[in-house]
């Protein structure tokens, strides 16, 4: 099993960057896949980032490019580096665990895109 603590969200400006983290703890952080995911206000949560035990990565196409996704494994650490945020990223952010049938989600943390 493996809980996840998520921090580092908050208010920004467009333009601006933040750093999201998910720390693992339980179970051997480095055998999962880890995913993060955003749900926009009154909107679906859907995935945005992948990165895998092999630390191969995807994006979904409104963040390629801008954000990016990776881990410390000795840190038990998941970590997505948002840049040039616009205000359609305000959205509720959660780290996602999976490996197999095992699935543990972060807590979510809120992040608002405004001037």
């Amino acid at each position: 099993q493996v809980q996840l603590v998520q921090s580092g969200g908050g208010l920004v400006q467009p333009g601006g960057s933040l750093r999201l983290s998910c720390v693992g703890s339980g179970d051997e952080f480095s055998t999962y896949n880890i995913n993060w995911y955003r749900r926009p206000p009154g909107m679906q949560r859907v995935q945005i980032a992948h990165i895998g035990v092999d630390n191969s990565t995807t994006y979904s196409r409104p963040v390629k490019g801008r954000f990016t996704i990776f881990r410390d494994n000795a840190k038990n650490t998941a970590y997505l580096q948002m840049n040039d945020l616009k205000p359609e990223d305000t959205a509720d952010y959660y780290c996602r665990a999976d490996r197999g049938y095992y699935v543990y989600w972060g807590q979510g943390t809120q992040v608002t895109v405004s001037s």
